[in-house]
């Protein structure tokens, strides 16, 4: 899709002050918030922007590739984790299932389990256990991200709040050496904070490669997962924090 004048000029100006604001462009554009709004939302669906809260941000790192790219990074990580994720997930279970392609990988491990029930806003969780006749699935509603097949928004947060489930296995875009899980988009942010509030135990599925990633919006803490499934050994300080929460971490082998 080719960029509207307006919106290169966005572009730039998001690579230039590292941030772009919507209510800072409406005015200086002289157009409707709205107007803004809906040029971000195709810079972020064209891989040029991350939304963030009242604005966007230059994609920047890994952040920079597209979903199929992100699919296929790390893709024996995101398998062993995925396998020892759904080996932890017992049969005859209700969860909640997130965005994201580790999460996505678990769905495909999901697919021999019986009497399991489903909850997702992730439509590609959807479509893999869609062929597994054992599980039941209900699909929340929201506004469609087509970057990746996410459902988010206000409807998607409070869809989930009728739900109290087993199990939520959530994915993040980033976590600090805090223990902070971070992400882009706010509006996903909130979507996660209501799964893990309705959740009995949380199961967080995280490649070592987040470690060296950042994003503006905090999601949670690792105090409040369960288990944290990865495939490399923590750093030494946030190992000794996850000991002191109580949060298990798995390190999966391939």
């Amino acid at each position: 899709m080719a960029l509207s004048f307006r919106q290169s000029e966005i572009l730039e100006i998001a690579r230039a002050e590292g941030r772009v604001v919507v209510e800072d462009l409406a005015q200086r554009f002289d157009v409707t918030l709205q107007t803004i709004r809906r040029d971000l939302a195709e810079l972020a669906d064209m891989g040029h922007l991350d939304r963030v809260h009242g604005g966007a941000v230059p994609k920047t790192g890994v952040a920079n590739l597209g979903y199929e790219q992100r699919r296929r990074m790390n893709e024996g990580a995101k398998a062993a984790i995925a396998r020892a994720c759904a080996a932890a997930i017992p049969e005859n279970c209700s969860l909640i299932m997130n965005l994201g392609t580790t999460t996505e990988a678990v769905a495909q491990e999901l697919l021999g389990h019986r009497n399991i029930t489903v909850v997702t806003n992730n439509m590609n969780v959807a479509n893999t256990l869609a062929a597994n006749p054992g599980c039941e699935i209900m699909v929340a509603g929201g506004a469609l991200r087509r970057s990746d097949g996410g459902l988010v928004g206000e409807l998607t947060t409070q869809f989930f709040e009728q739900f109290k489930v087993d199990y939520a296995v959530i994915g993040a875009s980033a976590l600090d050496r805090d223990g902070d899980l971070l992400d882009f988009d706010l509006a996903e942010v909130r979507v996660s904070k209501a799964i893990i509030r309705q959740a009995r135990k949380v199961f967080l599925v995280c490649d070592h490669s987040k470690l060296d990633r950042s994003a503006p919006a905090r999601l949670a803490s690792l105090s409040e997962i369960t288990v944290l499934f990865t495939d490399r050994p923590l750093p030494q300080d946030l190992a000794r924090k996850c000991g002191e929460w109580g949060t298990e971490v798995v390190v999966a082998s391939g």
